[in-house]
């Protein structure tokens, strides 16, 4: 089971790679927008906003989400440390429901060009 820090470092890792995305998956990235992670398996939430081709990390907290951000997601931490190595396709993921997003339709649109 990856712990709360391999999910951080997760994050930061899929965060590297938004900021060097280039054509329509870094005009996806430069969204500013709120965002949640909820790691299912560990009970924890991390909060943060996705600003500047960047998701910025400003909270962890235990539990599921407290306030609604306006892009969700919520996975297990095995499942999000695969997602951003690559291990873990996320279109077959989402289909099977092993990760649910949850953001505005025309938000949506504009993020799958980053998955």
């Amino acid at each position: 089971m990856a712990t709360i820090a391999e999910c951080r470092a997760a994050l930061g890792k899929f965060s590297d790679s938004m900021e060097g995305a280039e054509g329509e998956a870094r005009a996806a990235a430069a969204l500013d927008r709120s965002v949640s992670c909820h790691v299912t398996d560990l009970d924890v939430t991390f909060v943060g906003r996705m600003t500047g081709g960047r998701i910025e990390v400003d909270d962890t907290h235990p539990g599921p989400p407290r306030e609604k951000a306006r892009i969700r997601l919520a996975t297990t931490g095995d499942d999000l440390v695969a997602l951003v190595d690559g291990d873990l396709n996320f279109a077959t993921a989402w289909g099977s429901g092993r990760v649910r997003l949850e953001a505005s339709l025309l938000d949506l649109f504009r993020l799958r060009k980053l998955l």
